[in-house]
C-alpha cells in the first residue's frame, strides 16, 4: 500500500452547481482526507491523501463531477511530503 497525496485544480462550471457537496460525500465513502474549496478564479481545488489506488480512482471521479458541472480540465499535482489529513471537509478560500 503506497499512500500519496495529490493537490487537483477543477476547472470549467464547477462552482454554483454543488461540486463541492457532491466531492465531500464521495470522498467520505472512501478511506482518503484532505478538502474541497472554490477559488477565487472559478476552479475547485481538492487536496487528497490516501492510498494511490484510492486516490487515482477519486480523482477520476473528479474529472466528471455532479450532474450539474461541466468538467473541462483536471489538473494533478502529486506531493511526497504528507499533511497528514484525517478526514475530509469543505474549505472556504474564495
Amino acid at each position: 500500500m503506497s499512500i500519496v497525496g495529490a493537490v487537483i485544480n477543477v476547472r470549467g462550471v464547477v462552482q454554483g452547481v454543488g461540486y463541492r457537496f457532491w466531492c465531500l460525500r464521495r470522498a467520505s465513502a472512501l478511506p482518503i482526507g484532505g478538502y474541497v474549496a472554490n477559488l477565487y478564479d472559478g476552479s475547485v481545488e481538492v487536496a487528497v491523501e490516501g492510498d494511490r489506488g484510492v486516490v487515482e480512482s477519486f480523482i477520476k471521479e473528479l474529472k466528471v463531477g455532479p450532474s450539474y458541472a461541466s468538467v473541462t480540465d483536471v489538473r494533478v499535482n502529486w506531493y511526497d511530503r504528507l499533511k497528514g489529513y484525517k478526514d475530509f471537509r469543505i474549505e472556504n478560500k474564495d
